[in-house]
């Protein structure tokens, strides 16, 4: 099968594509070939050798773990799926290749009309926004500050912290402040005098912080609450020398909560936003881009 590997880690340019073969399902598992591929920001921090005291990665290297496609083999044991079900969620194997293998447990069935890249996009967001939404105790009436409003899991995030009721402000980019109040939030623009900004409209104090965006708005976020309670960060990894809690994910892979928000997004009630689309191929230019972080909604690898 074709996939891409990285032999030592670096900057994208250690992505190259090989000849792998096609892996084999053990007992609990299917194997799945994939139609499209989720490009999550951790990907180019494992491929860069950051997260090796996290997530240690034996040399070379698949990587990706985010998957869509159609079950096309069963390992002994599965009786929840079955050989052409279209499914989403994660794999136990790099995704960046024509087929992997994933636990059957934590596969969630695709709805018809949802398409693969928009099936793609939810597993990681969909996962990283209720983990951490839990890990802030959320209730309805309070007041959530997100940073990186626009981006992947903020998108799902603003929308599920104001089904709760919250109040959401969420800080984006000028060009994407239209796209996060679309979402359900108040935008601003992040940067210099954010706490300006955010104390401007929330003069009662903001009650909870989302930092899905990791460009260095971990000091703000403290100053507005006045402490480090109730701020999470998805993305910066100088949480836990702040006295922030770092949310590592995913760790829940629950395939139940997964296939009712796939249900959401395919009637439309859960919006899930693809803001570009690559072939596997042309991996190193979805990975620069999701370096760089601007990336409004989902960058998805497509598999032919």
């Amino acid at each position: 099968m074709k996939a891409i590997v990285f032999d030592t880690f670096g900057g994208t340019e250690v992505l190259h594509e090989a000849d792998l073969e096609i892996p084999q399902p053990g007992p609990g598992q299917v194997r799945v070939r994939i139609r499209a591929i989720g490009v999550n920001p951790v990907d180019g921090k494992i491929r860069s050798g950051a997260m090796e005291a996290i997530f240690p990665t034996t040399l070379p290297a698949v990587p990706g773990g985010e998957i869509a496609g159609t079950v096309d083999a069963l390992g002994d044991g599965v009786h929840n799926l079955k050989i052409g079900d279209d499914v989403l969620g994660w794999s136990d194997t790099g995704s960046y290749a024509q087929y992997a293998l994933a636990d059957a447990t934590v596969l969630a069935p695709k709805p018809a009309t949802l398409t693969f890249p928009q099936a793609a996009a939810l597993p990681v967001a969909g996962d990283g926004a209720d983990r951490a939404l839990d890990l802030l105790n959320l209730t309805a009436g309070e007041t959530l500050l997100i940073h990186g409003a626009s981006g992947a899991l903020g998108t799902i995030a603003v929308q599920l912290a104001v089904a709760r009721g919250a109040r959401v402000l969420g800080t984006a980019s000028p060009a994407n402040q239209d796209y996060v109040t679309s979402l359900g939030a108040t935008a601003l623009v992040y940067g210099d005098h954010l706490v300006d900004r955010v104390r401007a409209l929330a003069p009662d104090g903001i009650d909870a912080v989302l930092d899905a965006a990791g460009k260095g708005a971990l000091e703000d976020s403290i100053t507005l609450r006045g402490t480090t309670d109730r701020i999470v960060t998805t993305a910066d990894f100088r949480a836990r020398d702040l006295g922030i809690v770092f949310s590592e994910g995913p760790q829940r892979r629950d395939a139940t909560r997964l296939a009712e928000l796939a249900r959401q997004a395919a009637d439309g009630t859960l919006t899930v936003t693809v803001g570009a689309t690559h072939p596997l191929t042309h991996a190193a230019t979805a990975q620069q881009a999701s370096d760089a972080g601007h990336s409004r909604g989902k960058l998805v690898l497509t598999v032919d």
